[in-house]
């Protein structure tokens, strides 16, 4: 079989946010039962270019993949490539920036469906960018969002984001004005923005708080700081290892002494039941996510299937 070939359209057209979280959900639970293995990021510089590159095998799904990725001042490009386990050959070849925005959205409503308050009704947003628009469509894809308020330090972003994720979410969405009225008293907090820096005080977390950072998969970048570290009840990582290696929110929390890895929890874990994501209602819930490459290749099946059904995509010559 010649390999497909899928432009950002063809993801587009074939997949979206639910599908994306039941896909996920799945490749969460095989984690846990060893029938997938994830190998984190790794990264190669030359002046003006970096290249990430990262793996992943789905034995429960009969395919291995990567997504490769460059970034540049001017942009960032994404590619992933899903190979048939059997006979090796490749099978696909997939333009990835739309499909990386789905996985990662699905991923915090995988974590927010086994970690947020059932009653979760109300979202705080930090970023108006692509990553933030599939996180709140997660959010009202797993809970029955009444409001959700935006900031972002450009006015007419977040202006922007909420006219039209209000159409997109069904919901109302309302930029807001400062990063507190962000945080405060929300029940689903969201960080998925590009700041080196924490965005707001943990201490106007109110408790019951659930939170989804994704932000940052850089060391010398974090999202939060220490206070909702300390104030976290439970975190929960995509990968502990994969955090290790990327997880800058956590760096200074650790330094010190504010928590430990060893006090984490990764989410195969909470999706297999393994652990638990919330104990009681009052307690403040942290997500940490970086990204993982099992997800994009969990995500690149699903793709391949519908693709065969709707033969969507360009057959290449290998």
């Amino acid at each position: 079989m010649p390999a497909i070939y899928f432009t950002e359209d063809d993801v587009r057209e074939l997949l979206d946010v639910e599908t994306a979280i039941q896909v996920l959900e799945a490749a969460f639970r095989h984690l846990a039962e060893e029938k997938a293995v994830n190998v984190p990021r790794t990264r190669a510089r030359a002046p003006g270019i970096t290249l990430h590159t990262m793996s992943a095998a789905a034995e429960y799904l009969g395919f291995v993949g990567w997504k490769a990725y460059t970034t540049t001042r001017a942009k960032a490009r994404f590619h992933v490539g899903l190979y048939a386990a059997e006979s090796g050959e490749l099978v696909a070849l997939i333009e990835a920036d739309y499909l990386g925005q789905l996985r990662t959205g699905a991923a915090s409503g995988v974590a927010t469906e086994y970690m947020a308050r059932p009653d979760a009704k109300t979202v705080g947003v930090f970023g108006a960018g692509k990553q933030a628009r599939t996180q709140l469509k997660a959010m009202t894809t797993v809970r029955r969002i009444e409001r959700a308020e935006v900031y972002s330090r450009d006015a007419e972003r977040r202006e922007q984001f909420a006219r039209e994720m209000s159409e997109y979410c069904g919901t109302q969405v309302v930029p807001v004005h400062s990063p507190e009225e962000a945080a405060a008293e929300k029940d689903i907090v969201i960080c998925a923005t590009t700041s080196e820096v924490a965005l707001f005080e943990g201490r106007v977390l109110d408790p019951g708080t659930h939170l989804n950072v994704v932000g940052s998969n850089y060391l010398t970048k974090t999202e939060i700081d220490v206070e909702t570290v300390r104030r976290a009840d439970t975190i929960v990582c995509d990968s502990i290892e994969a955090c290790r290696r990327e997880a800058g929110d956590f760096v200074e929390a650790l330094e010190a002494g504010v928590t430990d890895w060893q006090l984490m929890r990764e989410l195969a874990g909470v999706v297999a039941g393994q652990e638990t994501g919330r104990a009681l209602p009052e307690h403040i819930t942290l997500f940490k996510s970086v990204g993982l490459a099992i997800e994009d290749v969990a995500l690149a099946a699903k793709l391949l299937e519908r693709a065969q059904d709707e033969k969507v995509g360009q057959s290449l010559s290998f």
